[in-house]
């Protein structure tokens, strides 16, 4: 096939251009190259160097991993049911490549002859990290394992990518299998006129008479949030927790086999358990570390998530089920502080959100986002964006905000391109010139779409979301790292969050929503008194909110710490009894999250053993947000020394030490307490 669009890599990638039949060839074909270079490296008898040894080896997969980034990103985005056979057709064979890349003993040896040069034992800086913890991957990853053990960690590898897409996709069509239709307008009430059109509107798109209610969350969250209507909220909570667990999309064996494999892939590389073997190279380090962690976060958090659930209870006058505790303690919320959430949506379309977003990082980061017209996407409404310095172009993304049944739920970010920014270099005399290359990533999420002749409104969650995501794009663009797996976002999972999470705090500050809280209508700003009720608010159920995450941190590290199906049986069950310590009331017994629980299981590691990770970093958030308000929330100087130290760094040094060039510092945890009024 000729014309297949995977076969080079496009700056201006042709979404328009990529067919399922594009896949298969264009990823068999793409293997046998990257094998090709792989088998030349190994059979290269020349004395080793960085170039021809390191350099080699990342260059050796540069066209596959843009391929498999972009048909991953498509399946996620615009799938159908020739792009999934096509994908699930290639991914065992791509996950097992690059499962060998670290088993091959020719490779190997090729690695521990340029440890041994004098060029290597002189690397300093970003070369002398990508050495060092590229060895230590290989060690990790099997490259010291016997035949017999490579051959089954390859087998393993092979068969958790297996595993894990069946869970994702499992989880899509479960998600999208449930509909709840509601004929009686007069069952709604409690419910914004924004989520009764939206539920209108999703009913006549599917042709059908009534209100049409569904597990995504621009429809589900308003329903559980403000329906008066316990039944319903009731229904829809119970389909939500028992999302794949359909007999013909039962996730929970398939909990059970990528728990075993995980932990027979730890246990074969040396490691106590999977945790361990996650946490090795992260911030945290090792899996009791992060138990320890969260352990006592919970011990901070305990008495007043006591004093709130009881205080809820109380307000509400009887005992709660848990369909029940998004509708009360939004009641319960505006009485104390006279605030509905709704009348802030009017405040925040989403285009004045973005474009606002943009000219806050211009202040802080003095970098231009340009939107370009007239590049291929994957749906009409998807924007594309250039990201300059000056006359230097930094990067290019892709922004796919609003739900459809084609594209999986939650948000994220990913990355197409991965630049280099190679220093100049002296040899005898002649400086050679910087040597750049501009990044390439996307940012999606599933916020409220527009609705008829109204533009997408936010909620002010969505919006926080939309900066999250945003952050962690800036920390793929502004990306200045000569080594590309060292780049952008691929640093400790338990770090990876600070670029993003810290990016929220500007959606709470009263000058930085000025340019961009604008009501759709009059063009006027979120009125005083209502800033003063949302910020006041904020830390409404903050126990509550910091309890949620840390189950579900807990749970993960219990799942892949301790869990033993012959002692503890049904995982849903322990599950379920974990979370329960978290909850605010009794969970139903067949609550079954984790089977649609994506960010553990959706992929062979993911956030498996990290989910800590969320909680580590809002640690490193609050704290790192305290430069910027001593300094001032658009401080060019506080702005600067992030990019420097955090967003431009990448993984080219130790997190703790950036963290430190940052602050000047470690990180205090007081920071978040305070924030999330805990103290």
């Amino acid at each position: 096939m000729p014309d297949n669009p995977l076969l080079s890599i496009h700056f201006s990638i042709p979404f328009d251009q990529v067919r399922a039949e594009h896949v298969e060839p264009g990823i068999n074909q793409l293997l046998a190259q990257a094998n090709q270079r792989i088998d030349a490296l190994v059979a290269d008898s020349s004395p080793r160097t960085f170039d021809n040894t390191m350099l080699a080896l990342e260059r050796a997969t540069e066209n596959l991993d843009y391929a498999i980034t972009v048909v991953r990103h498509l399946e996620g985005v615009a799938t159908s049911p020739e792009l999934r056979a096509a994908w699930n057709a290639v991914e065992p064979e791509t996950s097992a490549f690059y499962s060998r890349i670290p088993l091959n003993a020719g490779l190997w040896k090729q690695l521990q002859a340029f440890a041994a040069t004098d060029e290597a034992k002189s690397l300093t800086g970003t070369r002398l990290r990508f050495l060092t913890k590229t060895m230590d991957s290989f060690r990790r990853c099997g490259a010291e394992l016997d035949a017999a053990g490579k051959q089954r960690l390859a087998d393993i590898d092979v068969e958790l990518a297996r595993w894990t897409t069946k869970f994702s996709e499992n989880v899509l069509d479960s998600t999208n299998a449930f509909e709840l239709i509601v004929t009686d307008e007069t069952k709604l009430a409690g419910l914004p006129p924004s989520a009764i059109a939206a539920a209108r509107q999703n009913a006549e798109s599917k042709g059908v008479a009534g209100y049409r209610f569904t597990l995504q969350a621009p429809s589900l969250n308003p329903a559980l949030t403000y329906l008066d209507d316990a039944g319903i909220r009731e229904q829809l909570y119970r389909a939500n927790i028992a999302r794949a667990t359909e007999p013909a999309r039962d996730n929970r064996p398939i909990i059970g086999s990528i728990l075993q494999l995980r932990r027979e892939k730890a246990t074969l590389l040396g490691f106590s358990d999977f945790a361990d073997f996650v946490v090795y190279d992260r911030m945290a380090h090792t899996g009791a570390r992060a138990m320890s962690f969260l352990e006592d976060l919970r011990k901070r958090t305990d008495p007043a998530f006591a004093k709130e659930n009881a205080a809820l209870e109380a307000f509400a006058g009887r005992k709660l089920s848990p369909w029940d505790i998004g509708y009360y303690a939004e009641l319960q919320r505006r009485k104390l502080y006279e605030f509905d959430e709704e009348q802030l949506r009017p405040y925040f379309p989403a285009q004045p959100v973005v474009d606002g977003m943009f000219d806050i990082v211009e202040k802080l980061y003095g970098i231009k986002v340009k939107a370009r017209d007239g590049v291929p996407v994957w749906h009409p409404d998807v924007r594309y964006y250039e990201v300059f310095d000056g006359d230097l172009l930094l990067g290019a993304f892709y922004a796919d905000w609003f739900p459809r049944e084609t594209k999986r739920d939650g948000a994220w970010m990913d990355g197409f391109i991965t630049g280099v920014d190679v220093p100049g270099v002296n040899l005898e005399g002649n400086v050679t010139p910087t040597k750049f290359e501009p990044h390439v990533g996307c940012v999606c999420g599933n916020m409220t779409p527009p609705l008829g002749d109204k533009p997408a409104l936010l909620t002010h969650r969505e919006v926080e979301t939309v900066f999250h995501e945003f952050g962690h794009l800036l920390h793929h663009v502004l990306s200045r790292v000569e080594v590309k797996s060292l780049a952008g976002t691929a640093v400790a999972w338990d770090f990876v969050e600070l670029p993003s999470q810290i990016m929220e705090n500007w959606c709470w500050e009263r000058a930085a929503l000025d340019m961009f809280a604008r009501h759709y209508e009059t063009g006027q700003p979120i009125p005083e008194d209502l800033y003063q009720k949302m910020v006041g608010a904020r830390t409404y159920r903050g126990a509550n909110a910091q309890m949620r995450q840390l189950g579900f941190g807990y749970v993960d590290l219990k799942l892949h710490r301790d869990y033993d199906p012959a002692r503890d049986g049904d995982v849903c069950r322990y599950a379920r009894n974990i979370l329960q310590q978290f909850n605010a009331a009794p969970l139903p017994e067949d609550y079954a999250m984790i089977a649609a629980f994506t960010h553990l299981f959706a992929s062979p590691v993911g956030y498996g053993a990290g989910y800590y990770s969320y909680k580590w970093a809002e640690v490193l958030d609050a704290d790192a947000f305290t430069r910027f308000r001593e300094e001032g929330i658009f401080s060019r100087e506080a702005g600067s020394a992030f990019r420097e130290h955090i967003l431009s760094k990448g993984d080219s040094a130790d997190p703790a030490e950036l963290y430190r060039l940052f602050m000047g510092r470690d990180p205090d945890p007081n920071a978040l307490l305070t924030r999330s009024g805990l103290q």
